[in-house]
């Protein structure tokens, strides 16, 4: 995530965040989020629609409300539509994680985005939570999953500001900068 569209998104997500707990309505709202989070990474044409300039806001509004109107809570669709409105909607995803993070963290909860070269059994990823709740202290640990065959094999852990790299494409890379190719 760009240092740019950080700053955009962050405020978004704090207000919503806070909307939500004053509501009572954070595990609601957290689903929701949850939801749209999932739409926007397995649809990259919803992105570049909701990125794009030249479609206009009610254009954008209609397909929020078609996609997304039947799945989430009213709050989180105005939300969403206040987004369009302010000529936000394309830092959406970014909200969303921003969201989640700041939601997780209230019930001592991290988030851990794995990519790994091949797709991770129950019990792999199982192991990965159990081993990151002993590293962090978390209560709980929140895998977000994803799968790069670029990575040769193993994975890679991004878990707050830590990375931990155990690709081969990492270990390559390592080997490359210590010959000084």
């Amino acid at each position: 995530m760009s240092i740019v569209l950080s700053k955009v998104a962050e405020p978004y997500a704090e207000a919503f965040l806070d909307l939500a707990k004053s509501t009572n309505s954070l595990k609601e709202t957290t689903n929701d989020i949850n939801i749209v989070s999932q739409f926007l990474a397995n649809s990259s044409d919803l992105k570049k629609f909701l990125g794009n300039p030249l479609v206009t806001k009610d254009a954008k509004k209609n397909v929020v409300k078609d996609i997304l109107g039947e799945q989430i809570s009213e709050s989180t669709l105005k939300f969403i539509l206040l987004l369009v409105n302010r000529g936000r909607i394309e830092v959406l995803e970014q909200v969303a994680q921003k969201f989640l993070e700041l939601s997780y963290k209230q019930e001592s909860i991290e988030i851990a985005k794995i990519t790994s070269s091949i797709q991770l059994s129950a019990s792999q990823q199982k192991e990965i939570a159990e081993k990151l709740k002993t590293i962090t202290g978390a209560k709980q640990i929140k895998l977000a999953l994803k799968v790069d065959p670029e990575l040769i094999g193993g994975f890679t852990i991004e878990i707050g500001s830590k990375m931990i790299d155990t690709s081969i494409r990492g270990q390559l890379k390592q080997i490359s900068s210590l010959l000084g190719a």
